[in-house]
């Protein structure tokens, strides 16, 4: 499991986004606060605050997460 902070300020960014995390079959979350979604769900992302940096959490071994952690990076605060 890894975590890094990731923005997502714009529909297109989210829209990239999504299609980034659809194409890893592992678990990815976003954490707002309280709040949790499935990061692969653009629904999901779209009811949290995206006006603050949320946290992302890759739920898989580290050799699967880090091709995933390099094209993230582009997002991370």
């Amino acid at each position: 499991m890894k975590e890094i902070m990731v923005t997502l300020g714009s529909i297109e960014a989210v829209k990239e986004f999504v299609a980034l995390t659809n194409s890893y079959p592992f678990e990815i979350d976003l954490v707002s606060g309280r709040y949790a979604v499935d990061a692969k769900s653009i629904m999901g992302i779209f009811s949290l605050d995206l006006s603050k940096a949320l946290k992302l959490v890759a739920h898989a071994d580290d050799d699967e997460i880090e091709p995933f952690l390099e094209k993230a990076k582009k997002f991370a605060v």
